[in-house]
């Protein structure tokens, strides 16, 4: 078996838990496993290093100094492992066999750390490599970065490119929780989840893996959370399954928007779950729901729109707060699933094509990894052409 296991800051912030790491490591492949390490800066090294630069410093000058937390770190780690008896090298860019290589643009080559990335993965067999995470290098030899959250995007993408069988994100959580047990009494640890979940929550806060690396697991790879404390790089914590699709679809059939207006809206608590209990009560789907400062909007099949309308408009008579209640049918919906998480224009880019070929647009809809954009239903195969083309 062949692994990638990652280390994070937390679990190299002593050197208790360098040994601990070093522990696991030599343990599988004292099994006969084939184990490649990515390895954080130590504790919050990075952070520290970035608060010390108290002047105006070149992007190449900041780039070799953040460097130093992880370059520390994977030569404590080969130490430790010599000293237990594994072959063990280092690997930082600027060494002969380093992997990840971007190009002018800072972005990934990624033919070119295919290649080395294959090279090193056949050497596994006879030493430990241990590379440094976050890092990469230009063409020039110059050192770049992959930006927050590098050293899960490094562990994840050369688990994809070196054919490894399970990458395992070694961190200070259980794996994927139900909630923040800082916050929630009785947090407890989610056994396995989805890639499409874990973006979604990584895109709003969890802390768990970097979003960007979940965009290089493809669904042969496996990918695991585990706490450091267990000590085991082969069981425990979090299974994260599937692959991350980007999709451009159009609904199959024609949706209807519900919309309730209503004065005092914004400053009405429940409001908007009484309405859509009502609606699921009936046993009918929400496709989509958006709202604005005096209104609440429903998406629905256009079958249902009448009885949504009657269900709403009971609401509206016994409901002092809230108006009235129209309906407007005919409305397609092209949604956007994926793309690179570092996109932050999005919505832009799905927009801007309708915009020039003067579509209307009912809606725009966005969740943490995906658009819908609501279209007159006799624009829709115009749309979803136009949307196509810019990805």
């Amino acid at each position: 078996m062949r692994v990638i296991a990652k280390f994070g800051g937390t679990s190299l912030g002593s050197g208790d838990r360098i040994n601990r790491a070093a522990d696991s490591i030599a343990t599988a492949v004292q099994q006969g496993h084939e184990v490649g390490v990515v390895a954080s800066a130590m504790g919050n090294m990075t952070d520290e290093l970035l608060d010390g630069i108290e002047y105006d410093a070149a992007d190449e000058d900041r780039a070799e100094i953040v460097s130093m937390g992880e370059r520390i770190s994977v030569r404590m780690l080969k130490g430790a492992l010599n000293a237990r008896g594994i072959d063990a090298v280092f690997l930082e860019p600027g060494s002969e066999d380093w992997p990840i290589i971007t190009d002018e643009y800072g972005e990934v080559d990624v033919e070119e750390t295919k290649q080395r990335a294959h090279a090193l993965a056949g050497q596994m067999k006879d030493v430990v490599p241990i590379i440094t995470g976050f890092l990469a290098e230009d063409h020039e030899g110059n050192i770049t970065t992959l930006g927050r959250g590098g050293s899960d995007t490094t562990a994840v993408m050369l688990g994809n490119y070196m054919d490894a069988d399970e990458v395992v994100i070694v961190t200070d959580v259980e794996g994927v929780m139900t909630g923040d047990p800082r916050v929630v009494e009785g947090a407890r640890n989610v056994g396995k989840i989805s890639v499409d979940e874990l973006r979604s929550l990584s895109f709003r806060g969890a802390e768990v893996v970097a979003p960007s690396a979940l965009s290089y697991k493809d669904a042969k790879l496996g990918v695991r959370v585990a706490h450091y404390q267990h000590g085991d790089l082969l069981t425990g914590g979090t299974s994260i399954e599937g692959e991350f699709e980007n999709l451009i679809d159009l609904h199959e059939g024609p949706v209807a928007c519900v919309t309730v207006a209503g004065r005092a809206i914004r400053n009405s608590p429940g409001i908007l779950a009484d309405l859509a209990s009502a609606i699921g009560d009936a046993g009918i789907n929400i496709d989509a729901n958006s709202s604005g400062m005096d209104s609440l909007t429903f998406y629905v099949a256009e079958d249902d729109a009448d009885e949504v309308e009657a269900l709403l408009h009971d609401r509206i008579v016994d409901d002092d707060t809230l108006s009235s209640v129209t309906v407007e049918d005919g409305i397609a919906v092209i949604r956007v699933t994926g793309g690179d998480p570092s996109e932050h224009a999005l919505p832009y880019r799905v927009i801007e094509p309708l915009a020039d070929a003067h579509i209307h647009i009912y809606d725009v809809v966005t969740s943490a990894t995906s658009v819908s954009v609501f279209v007159p239903w006799d624009d829709r195969e115009q749309a979803l052409q136009l949307v196509q083309g810019v990805f």
